[in-house]
C-alpha cells in the first residue's frame, strides 16, 4: 500500500503525539507527588502520632456561647423615654470555668455575701423554712408549686407536702451531706433554678440580677482566685416614669418553658436565661424589640482549661418604638383621674350611701380625631412598673388587691354606657326615617309601653324634640325612639360606630358586649332599656372614644392605634410608620350626623344641657354627651366629648365606676382639654 499523506504532514502529527505524551507524563508525576504527600501525612496522623492526635480530638472541645442583644427602647410621641435601657450589674456562674467540686461552696459563699448586704439573689423555689424549722410552701406561688410537682420534675401528687419535695430534691442534686436546713434549702433553690434555666457549658447561670455597685466591689474582692464567678455588665429595663402608663407599656419577665418551646419552634433565638415581653407593647412587639444575640467561640483543652475565646458574630440591637402617647397629656390624665375619683368618694361619704362613697376606680381615653391615635389612656388604680418587674411581694400585693390595679380598665374594662349611647340611637332613627329633628314626643316621666320594662326619666319634659331630648338626656324620648327603631336595626348601626367591636389596638383590648346581638336571651321589652344605654350594653372606654371620634369625623371610623412608628435602634432609619386606616363608615348621612352633632353641642351650650354647669362658659366650643349607668352600688358616670366643635381635633371618653355625679367625670375631660389647648 502506498502512503498517500505528504511527508510534512506526517512529521507534524508525530510531533503532536510526542508533545501529548510528555504532558501526560508530567501530570502523572505531579499527581504522584501530591498523593504521596497525602499518604505521608495520613501515615503521620494515624500511625506515628495517632495516639496523640486522638487524645487532642477527644479532649479539646469548642463551645458556641450566645451573647445578649440590646433590647429596643419605647418612647412617647415626642421621643421622651418610657421604657429605656440602663447599665446594670449581675452575678453569673459560668460552667465553662467552674470546677464541679467548687460549685456548692461557691454558691453558699455568694449567698452569704448577698445576705450580709440585704441584697436579693434569684430564688424561685416555692418552699421556705417555717418558724419551727419545718418546710412550707410559699403563699402566692401556686403555679410554681404546680410546676415543681409536675411530671417534668418531681412527678408528685399536688397534695404532696413540701417536706417530700425537699427530700426528693436533696437526692436529685446530691446534697445529702448538707445538714444545715437553711444551707440545704438555698442550695436546692439554686440547683433547681439552674435546671429550669438550662445551666450548661453554653448557658451560664444568672445568680443575681441588677446588684448595686457596692455589691459588685464586695463580690469581686471575695471571689478573687475563684474561677467561674463573673460580674457582668448588662442593659436592664428602666421606666423613668414607672407609673405613667404601665398597662400600655407592659413588662418583661423570665421566659417560661412554654414560651421557650413556642419561640424556638418558630425558629427564634432564645435562651433559658432570656427575658421576654409578657404583655402590653413589650409583649406585642417582642420580635421587633428583642434584637439578635451575638456568638463567641470558647475552646477548652484536655485539662478542661479555656485556651481560646474568639468573637464570631456581633449582636444586633432591637428597634425603637415611638408611641402615640403624649407624656404630658398622660400625666394630666393620671392626676386628674385620681383626683376626681377621690373627690367623688369623699362627696359620697358626705352625702350618704349611693352617692359615690364606693367610687374607687375609673378610666379615660383621649384620641386624635385626625387619625384615631391614642394621645392618653389612663387607668386608676394603677401601679409602678419598676416595682412590678421584680415579681416579688409588690407583685403579689397587686395581684390580690380587690381594687384590681393590674386590670386595664381603659382598653379591656367593659361598662354600661348609659345615655352616651343615645347619639347612636338618634343617628340610626334619623337615617331610617323613624324620626325627624322636629318629631315631638310627650315625656310624662314614666315610660311604660312594656309594663315589664318601665323606664323612668330624670325629669318631666312634656313635649320635646330631638335636640332638647339629647341635650337634657330624656329617657322617655329615647325609649320610644328605640322601640320604633327595633333592636336589630339599633345594633347594626352601633356596630358601624364601633360599639361592641374591637378598635384595632396593637395590644390587648376587649370587644365589649352589644345588647341584642350578644345577648343569650332577649325579650321585646328589653329594647327600650338598650336604647338608653342599659340592658346588656357594655363598652370599653377606648370604644367610646372611638365612637365619639367617629361622630366628630362625620361618620368615618378609623383604626385606633397606640404605635406611631418604629425605627432602628440608632433612630436613623424608619422601619415602619403607622398610617390612618379606614375601618368603615357609620351609614348615616352627613345631614343627619350634623343634626346629632348640633344636639351634642346643645348638651354643653344650652342652659338646660346636662354638661352646661362645667362647660357652659368654656373657651373652646365642644360637643358632648353625659351618661349615668345603673348598677349595684352607686351609679357609674360616663362622659364623652370632642373639640373644637367646628373643626374637631380630639375626642375623649371617661368612665368613673360608682362616680354617682357627672361633674367628676366631666372634670377629668376638662383637665385634658385644658392641657391640650393650653398653648392655643
Amino acid at each position: 500500500m502506498f502512503d498517500t499523506l505528504p511527508n510534512e504532514e506526517k512529521e507534524k502529527k508525530q510531533r503532536e503525539k510526542r508533545f501529548l505524551t510528555r504532558r501526560v507524563h508530567i501530570c502523572a508525576a505531579i499527581l504522584t507527588v501530591i498523593f504521596l504527600g497525602f499518604t505521608i501525612r495520613l501515615f503521620d496522623w494515624q500511625v506515628i502520632n495517632g495516639a496523640r492526635y486522638k487524645k487532642i480530638s477527644a479532649n479539646s472541645t469548642a463551645y458556641t456561647v450566645t451573647t445578649d442583644a440590646t433590647r429596643g427602647e419605647i418612647l412617647d410621641t415626642n421621643g421622651a423615654g418610657l421604657a429605656v435601657n440602663r447599665t446594670g450589674y449581675r452575678v453569673a456562674i459560668d460552667k465553662l470555668f467552674m470546677s464541679p467540686d467548687q460549685l456548692d461552696p461557691t454558691i453558699l459563699s455568694l449567698i452569704s455575701l448577698m445576705d450580709s448586704q440585704k441584697e436579693n439573689w434569684i430564688d424561685v423555689l416555692p418552699i421556705k423554712l417555717g418558724d419551727n424549722g419545718e418546710y412550707k410552701f410559699k403563699s402566692g406561688m401556686n403555679d410554681e408549686i404546680k410546676t415543681l410537682k409536675s411530671e417534668d420534675y418531681l412527678n408528685l401528687k399536688q397534695s404532696d407536702s413540701a417536706e417530700k419535695c425537699v427530700k426528693l430534691l436533696t437526692k436529685r442534686y446530691g446534697l445529702e451531706k448538707i445538714k444545715d436546713k437553711t444551707d440545704l434549702l438555698n442550695l436546692i433553690s439554686v440547683h433547681y433554678n439552674m435546671e429550669l434555666t438550662g445551666y450548661s457549658n453554653t448557658t451560664p447561670y444568672i445568680f443575681a440580677q441588677d446588684i448595686s455597685s457596692d455589691m459588685v466591689a464586695i463580690i469581686s474582692e471575695n471571689t478573687q482566685g475563684v474561677s467561674g464567678v463573673d460580674i457582668q455588665t448588662f442593659l436592664t429595663r428602666n421606666n423613668p416614669s414607672g407609673s405613667l402608663a404601665p398597662h400600655i407599656l407592659g413588662a418583661l419577665g423570665s421566659i417560661s418553658q412554654e414560651e421557650y418551646e413556642e419561640k424556638t419552634a418558630e425558629g427564634k433565638d432564645y435562651g433559658f436565661n432570656d427575658s421576654i415581653g409578657k404583655f402590653g407593647i413589650e409583649g406585642a412587639f417582642e420580635d421587633m424589640l428583642k434584637g439578635v444575640g451575638g456568638t463567641r467561640i470558647v475552646q477548652k483543652n484536655a485539662d478542661g482549661m479555656v485556651t481560646k475565646i474568639a468573637r464570631s458574630v456581633d449582636a444586633k440591637p432591637g428597634n425603637t418604638i415611638y408611641l402615640t402617647i403624649d407624656k404630658k397629656l398622660q400625666t394630666v390624665a393620671n392626676k386628674s383621674l385620681e383626683k376626681n375619683i377621690n373627690a367623688a368618694r369623699e362627696n359620697g361619704y358626705a352625702e350618704g350611701k349611693g352617692h359615690g362613697e364606693d367610687c374607687e376606680a375609673g378610666a379615660v381615653v383621649m384620641l386624635s380625631v385626625k387619625d384615631f391615635s391614642v394621645l392618653a389612656a389612663s387607668t386608676y388604680p394603677s401601679y409602678d412598673l419598676n416595682k412590678y418587674s421584680n415579681y416579688d411581694d409588690y407583685y403579689v400585693k397587686l395581684a390580690t388587691d380587690k381594687k384590681a390595679p393590674l386590670y386595664d380598665r381603659a382598653f379591656t374594662g367593659s361598662f354600661a354606657p348609659g345615655s352616651v349611647f343615645k347619639p347612636c340611637v338618634a343617628a340610626a332613627a334619623l337615617e331610617e326615617g323613624i324620626i325627624s329633628p322636629s318629631t315631638i314626643i310627650d315625656c310624662t316621666q314614666y315610660y311604660n309601653y312594656y309594663p315589664t320594662n318601665p323606664v323612668a326619666c330624670m325629669g318631666y319634659h312634656g313635649n320635646i324634640d330631638l335636640n332638647s331630648a339629647l341635650a337634657q338626656s330624656c329617657n322617655y324620648y329615647f325609649a320610644e325612639t328605640g322601640r320604633r327603631l327595633g333592636i336589630e336595626t339599633m345594633y347594626l348601626y352601633a356596630e358601624k360606630f364601633g360599639l361592641g367591636e374591637k378598635t384595632g389596638l396593637e395590644i390587648d383590648e376587649s370587644s365589649g358586649f352589644l345588647a341584642g346581638r350578644d345577648s343569650s336571651v332577649w325579650q321585646e321589652g328589653n329594647t327600650v332599656q338598650a336604647a338608653i344605654g342599659q340592658s346588656d350594653n357594655a363598652f370599653t372606654p377606648v370604644q367610646l372614644a372611638s365612637y365619639v371620634a367617629t361622630i366628630a369625623n362625620n361618620g368615618v371610623r378609623l383604626k385606633t392605634h397606640v404605635v406611631k412608628e418604629i425605627k432602628n435602634y440608632e433612630r436613623s432609619k424608619t422601619v415602619k410608620k403607622t398610617k390612618p386606616e379606614k375601618l368603615n363608615t357609620s351609614g348615616v348621612s352627613k345631614e343627619n350626623l350634623e343634626i346629632v352633632q348640633e344636639a351634642m353641642r346643645s348638651v354643653v351650650a344650652s342652659p338646660d344641657g346636662t354638661a352646661f354647669s362645667v362647660f357652659g362658659n368654656y373657651k373652646i366650643p365642644i360637643a358632648a354627651k353625659t351618661g349615668t349607668a345603673e348598677n349595684a352600688g352607686s351609679d357609674h358616670t360616663v362622659f364623652m366629648c370632642y373639640a373644637p366643635y367646628e373643626k374637631p381635633e380630639v375626642a375623649i371618653a371617661v368612665v368613673l365606676e360608682h362616680g354617682a355625679h357627672g361633674k367628676y367625670s366631666m372634670s377629668v375631660a376638662k383637665a385634658l382639654l385644658d392641657e391640650y389647648f393650653r398653648k392655643r
